[in-house]
């Protein structure tokens, strides 16, 4: 009877272990040539282009403004555009693992903060078949961010940080899909 239980036991530790090691290993970064690829055109809501107009997608550029390397020169940083604690918050691509890279991601650090940083690598739902199923698109990675997404970077520790208003900066940023709820 132990025996049947501790069999039991380690069949259900090694079928958990392999559902969490393959959840994992299949979200990949792809960088946001892949995402525009479907979110460039009005019927979809034109999600690409509002990212590249906004600050999100210059943030890199931001920290070779005048205001930031006067910050840099007063703080010891020499390149801001290069610094760890820089790019932290204006690159997605200076900060995540590489090995979460998809091999062939065209993504780069001058996408500043991407499509990915706030809703997750895209390799497992980037599909049209899982994008059009909200539920799939979440089931593979999709991430819906909220407040807490935001303050990872807009918050105190930031040198620049101004009040930072969840509901009102959010609807300057919105990009829905037209007619989708």
């Amino acid at each position: 009877m132990v025996r049947m239980i501790f069999r039991s036991a380690v069949l259900v530790l090694v079928l958990f272990s392999m559902t969490t090691v393959s959840y994992g290993k299949d979200f990949k970064y792809v960088g946001v040539k892949k995402c525009k690829t479907c979110h460039k055109s009005k019927k979809i809501g034109n999600q690409y282009k509002i990212w590249s107009e906004a600050k999100h997608a210059n943030a890199l550029k931001s920290l070779s403004s005048p205001k930031a390397l006067e910050y840099a020169k007063k703080n010891g940083i020499a390149d801001p555009s290069k610094d760890a604690k820089c790019l932290n918050c204006h690159a997605t691509y200076a900060t995540i693992d590489h090995k979460l890279l998809d091999p062939k991601t065209k993504m780069t650090v001058d996408e500043g903060v991407s499509c990915e940083s706030c809703h997750g690598p895209g390799s497992a739902y980037k599909k049209k078949s899982i994008m059009k199923d909200h539920k799939k698109s979440l089931a593979n990675g999709l991430n819906m961010p909220d407040e807490k997404t935001c303050v990872q970077c807009h918050n105190k520790k930031n040198p620049f940080f101004k009040p930072f208003d969840f509901k009102k900066m959010v609807a300057k940023i919105s990009h829905p899909v037209p007619g989708k709820k």
